[in-house]
């Protein structure tokens, strides 16, 4: 077998066999397959695409590549979830704890942030004493005595993802469906749950800009993990403002606390009752989709989410009761309404880069973050507001610039007619 006739056999068109995708992916890993080769193979999936089946034996090909999580020590149904990243993305906080104070075991593996889309292990990380690096022995033991635990994955996992991520990074090879499926999927199997719950998320805050792409996307993930034995559902949810009030590591512990206490924004606690009351009916826990709402709804109102979390802070080494203190950023500083009106649009992504700029989020993957800075919304979409009253708020630890203060204005569009409350959840893919 010839990794030139593989290339050939793709760039015309032609479905390749598990051999062939097995060929290309475990020698690349081992250095076999250099990456000029391994370059002109992707950018032949990019051009010709590959058939669903194709898909699930590069997913299950790369899933093979390394590591392998071994979660059948932990009782019962495992449980986890993914976002493909957005501007003020905090649902890992309160669905992970919230979902385990209904009994459900949740076992996750998350990564950082990079560029506008934060990442949860930076938020874990911005509780003092938090830490994300468990033991395997360590990440077993926690979530079968609380029901959840929260690490970072290992350089030994899906070593194939990584390697043809960076390839594809810079060889204009990262939009293509079946690649970033494979890229998901592949990690979510190797960590091993039970029943993988996926937020595909749409919009200008988010990488998938079209509901047709996202919807491509969820289905053939879908079809990957069914094919390989995992109950999998996707919700394509909304990106086009910023996933409830706050953005900025602390901010976002600080907004997952106050939804866990039951006072969240109303986008961000519905999303996670939706996609929470999936995982916890698929674990078992509840009869139907409705009554694991209703239960996970209650637990956000009697005390028991907010319990969870602060257990599962406590067992990762972190110590966080109140909030008083938490959040010390130096300077905060108002962005006004220009005019009076209703917004009708606050674009994600000028306030998702403008965080970054303040030192919240990453440019390179060696850059330092500060917990404190981040940006709060004071308004929503479909919000009405006068003239002069207060948008946003942002918090810094150093001098705001002009290009900073412009990008959180002009994120807001204000217009004259009332514009309505857009859905935060479009469709779901089972």
């Amino acid at each position: 077998m010839r990794m030139v006739d593989i290339i050939e056999k793709k760039r015309d068109g032609h479905a390749l066999t598990a051999e062939e995708i097995n060929y290309v992916i475990h020698g690349y890993v081992k250095g076999t397959v250099p990456d000029y080769q391994m370059s002109a193979w992707l950018m032949a999936v990019y051009f010709q695409g590959m058939t669903d089946a194709e898909a699930a034996l590069l997913t299950e090909a790369m899933w093979h590549s390394g590591d392998v999580i071994d979660l059948s020590s932990i009782d019962g149904v495992k449980v986890d979830k993914h976002s493909t990243g957005g501007v003020g993305d905090k649902t890992t906080l309160i669905l992970g704890p919230l979902v385990a104070s209904a009994g459900a075991k949740v076992a996750k593996l998350s990564g950082r942030g990079l560029g506008h889309t934060g990442g949860t292990l930076d938020k874990l990380e911005s509780i003092p004493g938090c830490t994300i690096a468990l033991t395997p022995e360590r990440f077993v033991r926690q979530v079968n005595d609380i029901g959840i635990a929260v690490a970072g994955q290992t350089a030994e996992l899906v070593p194939a993802d990584k390697l043809m991520y960076a390839l594809r990074d810079v060889t204009g090879s990262v939009p293509s469906i079946p690649l970033i499926a494979s890229s998901i999927m592949s990690k979510k199997l190797a960590s091993g749950a039970d029943v993988i719950c996926l937020d595909v998320k749409i919009g200008d805050g988010a990488f998938m800009k079209t509901l047709a792409d996202a919807t491509r996307l969820s289905r053939l993930m879908v079809s990957i993990g069914n094919a390989c034995g995992r109950q999998v559902a996707a919700f394509i949810t909304g990106m086009d403002q910023p996933l409830g009030f706050a953005v900025g590591n602390r901010l976002e512990v600080a907004e997952a606390y106050e939804t866990l206490s039951g006072h969240g924004p109303a986008d961000l606690e519905e999303l996670c009752l939706e996609i929470g009351s999936e995982m916890v009916y698929r674990a078992g826990k509840a009869s139907s989709a409705t009554a694991a709402k209703d239960l996970l709804r209650a637990n956000l109102r009697n005390g028991k989410a907010l319990a969870k979390f602060k257990e599962f802070i406590a067992a990762q080494g972190g110590r966080l009761e109140t909030l008083d203190g938490f959040v010390t950023a130096k300077r905060i500083e108002e962005v006004k309404a220009p005019r009076a009106g209703f917004v009708k649009t606050i674009r994600a992504l000028p306030i998702g880069l403008a965080t970054m700029k303040l030192g919240g989020g990453r440019a390179t993957k060696d850059d330092v973050i500060d917990p404190n800075v981040g940006v709060v919304l004071e308004r929503k979409v479909g919000a009405k507001v006068k003239k002069g009253e207060t948008l946003a708020r942002i918090y810094a630890d150093a001098a705001i610039t002009d290009e900073i203060r412009g990008s959180v204005r002009e994120a807001f569009e204000i217009v004259d007619q009332a514009v309505p409350v857009p859905p935060i959840i479009l469709d779901v893919v089972r």
